[in-house]
Protein backbone atom coordinates (compact mmCIF):
# COMPACT_ATOMS: atom_id res chain seq x y z
CA UNK A 1 0.00 0.00 0.00
CA UNK A 2 1.20 3.46 -0.82
CA UNK A 3 0.77 6.46 1.39
CA UNK A 4 1.65 10.12 0.98
CA UNK A 5 2.83 11.96 4.04
CA UNK A 6 2.69 15.76 4.08
CA UNK A 7 4.60 17.81 6.63
CA UNK A 8 2.77 20.99 7.65
CA UNK A 9 4.05 23.87 9.74
CA UNK A 10 4.08 27.63 9.93
CA UNK A 11 5.79 28.97 6.84
CA UNK A 12 7.89 31.40 8.85
CA UNK A 13 9.43 28.63 10.99
CA UNK A 14 12.76 29.27 9.32
CA UNK A 15 15.23 26.82 7.84
CA UNK A 16 15.69 23.49 9.62
CA UNK A 17 18.92 22.94 11.57
CA UNK A 18 21.71 21.08 9.75
CA UNK A 19 21.54 18.27 12.31
CA UNK A 20 17.90 17.67 11.38
CA UNK A 21 18.64 17.74 7.66
CA UNK A 22 21.46 15.22 8.17
CA UNK A 23 19.24 12.94 10.28
CA UNK A 24 16.43 13.13 7.70
CA UNK A 25 18.88 12.32 4.90
CA UNK A 26 20.08 9.26 6.83
CA UNK A 27 16.50 8.11 7.46
CA UNK A 28 15.68 8.67 3.79
CA UNK A 29 18.69 6.64 2.65
CA UNK A 30 17.76 3.79 4.99
CA UNK A 31 14.15 3.86 3.81
CA UNK A 32 15.15 3.83 0.13
CA UNK A 33 17.42 0.82 0.80
CA UNK A 34 14.58 -0.97 2.66
CA UNK A 35 12.32 -0.28 -0.31
CA UNK A 36 9.72 1.60 1.72
CA UNK A 37 10.57 5.08 0.41
CA UNK A 38 9.35 5.81 -3.10
CA UNK A 39 9.86 9.58 -3.27
CA UNK A 40 10.67 12.41 -0.89
CA UNK A 41 10.93 16.15 -1.33
CA UNK A 42 10.77 19.57 0.20
CA UNK A 43 8.68 22.41 -1.16
CA UNK A 44 9.67 26.01 -1.73
CA UNK A 45 7.82 28.73 0.23
CA UNK A 46 4.29 29.61 -0.85
CA UNK A 47 5.65 32.91 -2.21
CA UNK A 48 6.94 30.85 -5.15
CA UNK A 49 3.60 29.07 -5.58
CA UNK A 50 0.29 29.65 -7.31
CA UNK A 51 -3.24 28.51 -6.45
CA UNK A 52 -5.81 27.75 -9.10
CA UNK A 53 -9.31 27.74 -7.60
CA UNK A 54 -12.70 26.78 -8.99
CA UNK A 55 -15.63 28.36 -7.17
CA UNK A 56 -19.09 29.30 -8.41
CA UNK A 57 -18.14 28.11 -11.88
CA UNK A 58 -15.19 30.53 -12.12
CA UNK A 59 -11.47 29.82 -12.19
CA UNK A 60 -9.13 32.18 -10.38
CA UNK A 61 -5.36 32.15 -10.25
CA UNK A 62 -3.67 33.61 -7.17
CA UNK A 63 0.07 34.09 -6.79
CA UNK A 64 1.66 33.31 -3.43
CA UNK A 65 2.37 34.00 -0.69
CA UNK A 66 -0.96 32.94 0.76
CA UNK A 67 -1.33 35.14 3.81
CA UNK A 68 -4.57 33.48 4.95
CA UNK A 69 -2.77 30.15 5.43
CA UNK A 70 -1.74 29.39 9.00
CA UNK A 71 0.15 26.26 7.96
CA UNK A 72 1.62 25.19 4.66
CA UNK A 73 2.88 21.88 3.33
CA UNK A 74 6.65 22.12 3.46
CA UNK A 75 7.57 18.62 2.36
CA UNK A 76 6.20 15.24 1.40
CA UNK A 77 7.09 11.59 1.05
CA UNK A 78 5.53 8.69 -0.79
CA UNK A 79 6.05 5.42 1.04
CA UNK A 80 5.12 1.82 0.33
CA UNK A 81 4.33 -0.25 3.39
CA UNK A 82 2.19 -3.24 4.39
CA UNK A 83 -0.32 -1.40 6.58
CA UNK A 84 -1.59 1.91 7.87
CA UNK A 85 0.03 1.02 11.22
CA UNK A 86 3.43 0.78 9.50
CA UNK A 87 2.85 4.16 7.80
CA UNK A 88 2.13 5.67 11.21
CA UNK A 89 5.24 4.06 12.72
CA UNK A 90 7.46 5.45 9.95
CA UNK A 91 5.93 8.90 10.34
CA UNK A 92 6.56 8.82 14.09
CA UNK A 93 10.24 8.00 13.40
CA UNK A 94 10.38 11.04 11.11
CA UNK A 95 8.68 13.34 13.63
CA UNK A 96 10.96 12.10 16.44
CA UNK A 97 13.87 13.53 14.44
CA UNK A 98 12.21 16.96 14.60
CA UNK A 99 11.64 16.57 18.34
CA UNK A 100 15.30 15.67 18.86
CA UNK A 101 17.02 18.11 16.49
CA UNK A 102 14.57 21.06 16.39
CA UNK A 103 12.66 20.92 19.70
CA UNK A 104 11.04 24.34 19.30
CA UNK A 105 9.48 23.38 15.93
CA UNK A 106 5.74 22.80 15.85
CA UNK A 107 3.87 21.10 13.07
CA UNK A 108 2.20 17.92 11.95
CA UNK A 109 2.47 15.24 9.32
CA UNK A 110 -0.71 14.15 7.59
CA UNK A 111 -0.79 10.57 6.30
CA UNK A 112 -3.06 9.78 3.34
CA UNK A 113 -3.41 6.47 1.55
CA UNK A 114 -2.96 6.76 -2.21
CA UNK A 115 -5.91 5.44 -4.19
CA UNK A 116 -5.18 2.11 -5.83
CA UNK A 117 -7.68 1.16 -8.52
CA UNK A 118 -6.37 -2.43 -8.63
CA UNK A 119 -7.93 -3.17 -5.23
CA UNK A 120 -11.08 -1.15 -5.75
CA UNK A 121 -9.76 1.65 -3.58
CA UNK A 122 -9.79 -0.46 -0.41
CA UNK A 123 -8.81 1.49 2.69
CA UNK A 124 -5.83 0.21 4.66
CA UNK A 125 -6.30 -1.02 8.19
Amino acid sequence: MRFMTMVKSAENAGPPPKALMDAMAKLGDESFKEGTMIEIGGLLPSAAGVRVRLADGKLTVTDGPFVESKEVVGGYAVIEVKSKKEAIEQTIRFMELHKEHWPEWEGETEIRQIFDNSNGGAVAK
